[in-house]
């Protein structure tokens, strides 16, 4: 008798994880992130972009500005379900349903607090109240919408009993998704994995209502806490761009999806999003809100990618696996950059002369060395243009040009306008000045630089700092321009913000010219004095 034919056991495929983002909504009511109609849509157009799943637009009838940015976005956004807030009110939903009448496929999102210091402080409601206001509510939007999310507010203090509860009545009365918000950011991986599987086991629902998690970053926890829930049967999470949001703001959608994308190996479901969108929408949503994100952010902080210590850099030079799980460009970042401090080795420095185009021998190499380590001691972090002075023998700015003087001047009057004079020297044409206008100081500066120099450049980013040095204090700015479609970016010190912004962007042009836009394109940041 011939043995029995073992057949492969198929390996289980992962479950879909929608990406419920709420950047327009949960991020724009943190003090300080608002936006107009026309921002809001450009963000939607990045998260369309992106295949996130659902986008919250706003909350309807918090304000006439807010539904028009709803509408406004439902109108063109066609890919991405679109998705209004709406206390448990019928004016509310009405509101939402108004606002959203314009949309592919849309989406209400009914909330109503249901745990005992809500329900006595706030709504001043008794259990049976709550059940009832939910079940009134879902009837009255039933038909309305494509889809409704009823969200229990401040879930994770509810009485466990209770939260079943009011999550059956919502399921029972047409919601199609539960969602169990962390409203204070209370809770604890183990903790919110344990409250997500008992409710799988015990609300009654329809099969294809599925369960979301919401978690606010209070303790620091909410993208453990997101990914708890996810383990625990959650099949929705609600996100924020850069985790922007109320408070400490909100689970970052960033590192929710590119965790569960590193480590598919433990997790039971994986999102649809497009990574590589992402650097891109996080720095423009730091564009538009004016704020900026920090040097250290997982996945899209400009050090994310960034090696500064000798060792680090000798093992991406062999083998960029050895310190980097994920690549840079599998989020869209530019690259990794190997930063020279003066905690870097040979190795880097030889790398990195290279890309300038220099190759010293041994003898004029180990002098480099030990300049670039008495430089990096000095300045924290040694620059392209440090590097091309050390080699060359000269001390300037890394530009042909060099800043002379700066007027600023700025009209009154309800609609103002910038103006500055700029007077540049140059080797070969001496001293050139002109006087241009802008939005804004800094920009009619760059307008005079550019007309000088007869460039034609947009000014991408801008970042300026103030830091202390061993001697007093200086100014950095970093700047990113596009030059026919082509990214360079650029650093300068200096004794004010002016100047070293004016530094910055000469560096960029001139550099650009120099070393040839498909060297100056890998090295992130390349940098001026």
């Amino acid at each position: 008798m011939s043995a029995p034919t073992l057949r492969p056991v198929p390996t289980p495929q992962p479950d879909r994880l929608r990406i419920f983002d709420t950047t327009l909504r949960d991020g724009e009511q943190a003090p300080g992130f608002s936006m107009n109609p026309a921002e809001k849509l450009e963000i939607a157009r990045l998260l369309e972009a992106m295949r996130v799943d659902t986008i919250e637009a706003g909350f309807a009838a918090a304000s006439p500005g807010d539904s028009e940015a709803i509408r406004l976005i439902a109108s063109e956004i066609r890919n991405s379900t679109l998705c209004s807030l709406a206390r448990a009110t019928e004016g509310d939903i009405d509101a939402a349903a108004k606002a959203l009448e314009p949309a592919h496929r849309k989406r209400l999102h009914i909330f109503l607090a249901t745990s005992p210091i809500h329900r006595e402080a706030k709504l001043r409601m008794s259990r049976r109240e709550v059940l009832q206001t939910i079940e009134r509510c879902l009837k009255h939007a039933a038909g309305t919408f494509d889809e409704i999310e009823f969200s229990a507010e401040d879930a994770l203090r509810t009485e466990p009993d209770f939260l079943v509860e009011a999550m059956s009545c919502a399921a029972v009365n047409g919601a199609d998704v539960l969602n169990v918000p962390d409203t204070v950011g209370y809770s604890e991986p183990d903790e919110i994995r344990a409250v997500f599987e008992r409710l799988a086991a015990h609300v009654e629902r329809p099969d294809h209502v599925i369960f979301s998690a919401h978690c606010h970053n209070d303790l620091g926890l909410a993208v453990s806490n997101s990914l708890a829930a996810v383990k625990g049967g959650a099949r929705q999470v609600e996100c924020a761009i850069n985790g922007i949001g109320e408070r400490a703001g909100n689970c970052s959608l960033e590192e929710i999806v590119m965790a569960l994308q590193v480590r598919a190996d433990i997790f039971p479901a994986i999102s649809h999003v497009d990574a590589t969108k992402i650097w891109s929408a996080s720095q423009r949503l730091a564009r538009v809100t004016g704020s900026a994100v920090a040097p250290n952010k997982a996945i899209v902080g400009k050090n994310a990618f960034a090696h500064e210590a000798g060792i680090h850099q000798h093992g991406m030079i062999s083998d960029r696996r050895t310190y980097e799980i994920m690549t840079p460009e599998s989020v869209g970042a530019p690259g990794s950059a190997l930063v020279l401090g003066k905690h870097s080795g040979k190795h880097a420095l030889v790398q990195r002369l290279a890309k300038l185009g220099y190759q010293p021998d041994p003898d004029k190499l180990n002098q480099v060395f030990k300049d670039f380590k008495h430089l990096a001691d000095e300045l924290g972090e040694v620059n392209d243009a440090d590097l091309v002075a050390m080699m060359e023998g000269f001390s300037a700015s890394g530009s042909r040009w060099t800043v002379l003087r700066t007027e600023l001047r700025t009209t009154a009057g309800r609609q103002p306008k910038q103006f500055a004079r700029v007077e540049l020297e140059h080797p070969d044409r001496g001293r050139v000045s002109d006087i241009a206008s802008g939005d804004g100081p800094i920009a009619a500066a760059f307008a005079a630089v550019q007309r000088i120099t007869g460039t034609d450049a947009t000014v991408t980013a801008l970042e300026t700092r103030m830091r202390s040095t061993a001697t007093g204090r200086e100014f950095v700015a970093d700047i990113s321009i596009d030059i026919d479609g082509t990214i360079f970016s650029g650093r300068a010190r200096g004794p004010d913000i002016v100047t070293a912004a004016i530094d910055s962007l000469l560096f960029t042009l001139d550099r650009g010219e120099a070393y040839g836009r498909a060297d100056l394109t890998q090295q992130q940041p390349a940098a001026a004095v």
